[in-house]
C-alpha cells in the first residue's frame, strides 16, 4: 500500500513537469518496512535548477523548455566594451572644434548618454588618456569635468595620478598645479610619486626639492619619511645624486637618514657615473656606524662594469673581481641581482661563454637564477648565433617555473635580436611560438618582420603577415621597403669577349713575336731521320 502511495506522488510530480510548472521542493520520507524490521529514512529532493533526468527532457511538444539563466558578462567582454567606448571618446576629443559645433560636454552627453555606473571608470579614464596624446589642454580638462559629473564616478588618488602623468608628459606643470589644488584631500602617495617622477624626468630637480617643502601647506600631502624617500629615490634614479644628498643633509634634523636612504644615495652617484663620489659616501656611511648592504655593493659593481665597458673591456673581469672580494671581506652575501649585473655586462661585451659558465656556478653561492637571468642569456646566445642553445635555454626557463616571464615584450626582444643577425627563419619560428603561447603580437613585431621579409625578397610571406595583422585589427602602415642586395638572386651573365685597346708594351711584345716568327721562317730546318752520305 505504501509503495502505491509513493508511486502516485511520483507520477504527480512528473505530470506537473509536463505542464512546465516548477516543482521547487518535493520531500518525501518513506520507509520500506517489513513486518519485523524498519530501514533507515531516505529523503529525495527535486529542484528545477539542479541537473535531473526529468527537467532535461521536454515532455510537451507545444511549449519549449525554459531558457537557462543568463550568465554575467566576463571581464574580457567588459574590457572590450570599455576599449570601444574609450576609442569613441578619444575620437571626439581629437576632433577639430568648429564655430557651429556643440560644446564638448554636450557632444559627449549626446553620443555617450548610456554610460552606466557599472562601467570601470578607472580603466576608461586611463585608456582615453592613452589614446589621446595630441588632445589639447582645454579638451582634456573638459573631459575631466564631464566624467566627474557622471553618476557613480568618484575621483581617487589613482585617477588624479593619471591626469598628472598625462600633463607631465607634455611638461604642462601649471595645469598640474591646479589639478593638485582641486584634488586636495583626495590625492596621496601615488599622485605624489607620479608628479615628482615627471618633474625629475623633465630636468627640474630643484623644483622637486622645493615641492617637498611646500606640499603639506599648499596641497595637503603628508610630509613624512615615506614621502621623503619617494623624492630621493626619483632624484637618484635619474642621476641627480647631488641634489638628493643636499636634501637629505638639510633635512637630517627632521628625518634622520636610515640605511635604505643611504643606499639610495650611493645608487644615485653610481647612476651618474661618479664612482669616486659613491666610494666617498660609502666611507662616510661606514664611519657613521651603518653597514652597507648587498644593494649598495651591487650599484657600485654595476658602475665599475659600465666604466670598464666605456674605457677598457679587458679590465672588466679584474675590476669586478675586486668589488666581489670586498663584499666577501665585509661579509656581505651575493644575491641573484649581483649575478645578473655580471652576466648582463659580460653579454654586452660579447663574452657569452663566460656568462654561461657564471650562470652554471650560481649555485655555489646559494643563488638560483630568476626570469631576468634567463632572458639575458637567451638574448646573448641568439646574438652569438647559438640558436639551438638559445632554444634550450627557453625550455629550461619554462621548466624552472619562470614561464610567466616570457611575455610579449620578451618575445619581441628575441625577434629583434634574430632579425638583427639576419636569421629571419628562426625569427618566424619564435613569432609562431609567441602566438602559440597565447600572446597577441603588436604592431612593432609585424612591422619588423614584414620589413625583414621584404629585404630578403620574400614578399609573399610579407603580404601574408600584413593581411594577418589586418584581420586582427592591427593597422600596419604601408611603406616602401628596400631589397637587400645580399639576398637577391643575381642572373648569370655570360662572359663575352670584348676587344680591348692594346697598350704600348703589349703592342711591342706582339711585334717582337711576329718578327721572330718571320725570321725563323727563312731558316732551313734539318730533315728528320736524315743520314749523312759517305
Amino acid at each position: 500500500m505504501s509503495r502505491a502511495l509513493q508511486l502516485g506522488r511520483y507520477l504527480r510530480c512528473i505530470s506537473l513537469t509536463k505542464t512546465n510548472l516548477r516543482c521547487f521542493l518535493l520531500v518525501d520520507q518513506f520507509s520500506f518496512s517489513s513486518s519485523s524490521s524498519s530501514s533507515p529514512t531516505h529523503s529525495y529532493r527535486f529542484l528545477n535548477n539542479q541537473p535531473s533526468l526529468y527537467n532535461r527532457r521536454n515532455f510537451s511538444s507545444s511549449t519549449p523548455p525554459p531558457p537557462p539563466p543568463s550568465s554575467p558578462p566576463s571581464n574580457c567582454n567588459q574590457n572590450q566594451e570599455t576599449q570601444k567606448l574609450a576609442q569613441g571618446i578619444s575620437t571626439e576629443l581629437l576632433k577639430q572644434a568648429d564655430d557651429d559645433s556643440l560644446p564638448l560636454n554636450k557632444r559627449l552627453d549626446l553620443h555617450f548618454s548610456n554610460l552606466s555606473t557599472e562601467t570601470p571608470n578607472l580603466l576608461l579614464l586611463l585608456q582615453v588618456l592613452n589614446l589621446s596624446p595630441d588632445a589639447g589642454r582645454t579638451t582634456v580638462l573638459g573631459f575631466h569635468k564631464w566624467i566627474s559629473s557622471r553618476p557613480g564616478f568618484q575621483h581617487t588618488d589613482q585617477t588624479y595620478s593619471y591626469l598628472v602623468d598625462y600633463f607631465g608628459r607634455k611638461k604642462d606643470f601649471k595645469i598640474i598645479h591646479e589639478i593638485l589644488i582641486d584634488g586636495r584631500g583626495v590625492i596621496g602617495t601615488k599622485t605624489l610619486e607620479t608628479f615628482v617622477n615627471r618633474l625629475v624626468r623633465a630636468g627640474r630637480d630643484t623644483q622637486a626639492v622645493s615641492f617637498f617643502d611646500k606640499m603639506e601647506t599648499e596641497y595637503g600631502l603628508v610630509r613624512n619619511r615615506q614621502s621623503l624617500k619617494i623624492v630621493v629615490s626619483n632624484l637618484c634614479e635619474n642621476g641627480f645624486a647631488n641634489s638628493a644628498e643636499k636634501m637629505v643633509k638639510n633635512l637630517a634634523h627632521e628625518f634622520f637618514p636610515d640605511e635604505s636612504t643611504c643606499e639610495m644615495l650611493i645608487k644615485g652617484w653610481c647612476v651618474d657615473g661618479k664612482l669616486d663620489q659613491a666610494k666617498r659616501l660609502a666611507g662616510e656611511i661606514h664611519r657613521g656606524g651603518f653597514q652597507l648592504g648587498t644593494s649598495a655593493y651591487n650599484s657600485i659593481l654595476d658602475c665599475v662594469c659600465k666604466l670598464c665597458r666605456k674605457k677598457d673591456n679587458f679590465r672588466l673581469q679584474s675590476e669586478a673581481e675586486k668589488i666581489l672580494v670586498e663584499m666577501d671581506y665585509a661579509g656581505v652575501p651575493r644575491n641573484v641581482e649581483t649575478f645578473n649585473i655580471l652576466i648582463n655586462n659580460l653579454c654586452k661585451i660579447r663574452r657569452t661563454e663566460e656568462s654561461v659558465k657564471l650562470f652554471e656556478r650560481m649555485g655555489e653561492w646559494g643563488c638560483s637564477p630568476n626570469a631576468e637571468t634567463f632572458l639575458l642569456l637567451i638574448k646573448s646566445l641568439y646574438q652569438a648565433a647559438r640558436i639551438g642553445e638559445g632554444d634550450e635555454m627557453i625550455d629550461k626557463m619554462k621548466s624552472a617555473g619562470f614561464g610567466s616571464g616570457l611575455d610579449r615584450k620578451a618575445y619581441f626582444g628575441f625577434i629583434k635580436v634574430l632579425c638583427g643577425i639576419e636569421r629571419i627563419e628562426h625569427a618566424m619560428k619564435v613569432f609562431a611560438k609567441m602566438k602559440a603561447d597565447g600572446f597577441v603580437p603588436g604592431i612593432k613585431s609585424y612591422e619588423l618582420l614584414i620589413e625583414k621579409l621584404c629585404s630578403h625578397g620574400q614578399t609573399h610571406r610579407a603580404n601574408h603577415l600584413s593581411s594577418e595583422a589586418k584581420l586582427k585589427g592591427i593597422l600596419v602602415d604601408p611603406k616602401v621597403y628596400k631589397l637587400d642586395p645580399r639576398f637577391t638572386k643575381r642572373p648569370k651573365v655570360e662572359k663575352t669577349a670584348v676587344k680591348k685597346r692594346e697598350t704600348l708594351p703589349e703592342k711591342m711584345a706582339r711585334k717582337r713575336k711576329t718578327l721572330k716568327k718571320i725570321n725563323l721562317s727563312f731558316v732551313k730546318k734539318p730533315k728528320k731521320m736524315m743520314r749523312r752520305a759517305y
